[in-house]
């Protein structure tokens, strides 16, 4: 039973991760009306007679986000059954579902009533919040053979806070990315990095600012995961958990802002954009992973300091 869940785990990980470069082709595209006004039909069918590109993607997407609805549902129930001792597990499949439901909700209400584009990016912070909760239970399902001991894994505080603040502030990276795409904002300045258009000055009006806005995060996130990586080598060499993770972290970021580059560089190659969106994907994933570490190492210490107590 154990390697069928396991299975289910990976399938439904990967499902999400479609889920969310999906909903960027989709704005990428422009076919978040490829089915009109219509939700869940298309056009008020099951399967339009008139089926264009924007059509195809949008159904795409939509036939995808139901698929890996139900195998999350699937996995969830199966995860609190076999898994469910395990303190995180319940929280994960709980928080999973939920926002999966929310971002079906919000996509709905884009659909049928339309959102200010504000509004249009959350929807990709919702799916990721989705996605590292999906991530997180399959590590968990695959700990249980592996018996790894987070004890072995210790925070110092500056370690704990430079983890939380990045993970937070890196969620609002991804905000400002999706604000880039709904407001149409990506060629917006058309040099790199700077925002020039052949004159240098701080940004004209609102699609610029935004550009730049996005920018100026990025940079910031890109020095700051530079130097927790610096950190991890220093203090952390004998735990390969914290700073070979950090290695991969930096090697994410690195790639996130070479893609943010070239999609200007290529003038919004398709391509490059969406894996832009993957790398971000897989950084907040790893990042999310840290998060459920430093849980389980308070949790630890907590007991520790009791038994100390008791002697």
């Amino acid at each position: 039973m154990r390697r069928g869940l396991k299975w289910l785990a990976i399938l439904t990980t990967l499902g999400m991760l479609f889920v969310l470069i999906g909903g960027a082709l989709v704005t990428k595209t422009d076919s978040g009306m490829g089915c009109g006004r219509s939700w869940p039909l298309c056009h008020g069918q099951l399967l339009p007679s008139h089926i264009t590109m924007k059509t195809l993607i949008e159904l795409a997407h939509r036939f995808v986000s139901g698929g890996v609805g139900i195998l999350l549902l699937i996995l969830s129930v199966w995860s609190w059954k076999a898994i469910g001792h395990k303190r995180e597990t319940k929280f994960l499949v709980i928080l999973s579902l939920f926002f999966l439901i929310l971002q079906a909700l919000i996509g709905a209400a884009a659909v049928v009533w339309g959102q200010s584009s504000f509004v249009l990016a959350l929807h990709f912070g919702i799916s990721l919040i989705s996605f590292a909760s999906v991530f997180l239970l399959t590590l968990l399902i695959f700990e249980v053979d592996q018996k790894f001991d987070a004890s072995k894994v210790v925070f110092d505080k500056r370690m704990k806070f430079h983890i939380i603040g990045v993970t937070i502030y890196s969620y609002i990276v991804v905000y400002t990315g999706a604000l880039v795409r709904h407001t149409v904002s990506s060629l917006a300045c058309r040099d790199w990095p700077f925002c020039l258009n052949d004159a240098i000055s701080l940004p004209t009006n609102m699609y610029q600012w935004v550009q730049m806005g996005h920018r100026l995060a990025a940079g910031i996130i890109f020095l700051w995961i530079a130097y927790i990586t610096y950190l991890s080598f220093k203090n952390y060499r004998n735990q390969p958990v914290i700073y070979k993770g950090w290695i991969i972290a930096f090697i994410l970021v690195c790639l996130q802002v070479i893609a943010g580059a070239l999609i200007i560089i290529t003038r919004l190659n398709i391509y490059i954009a969406l894996a832009h969106a993957l790398f971000i994907s897989c950084l907040f994933g790893l990042l999310s992973y840290y998060l459920l570490l430093i849980g389980r190492s308070n949790k630890n210490m907590e007991l520790l300091e009791k038994e100390q107590y008791k002697k």
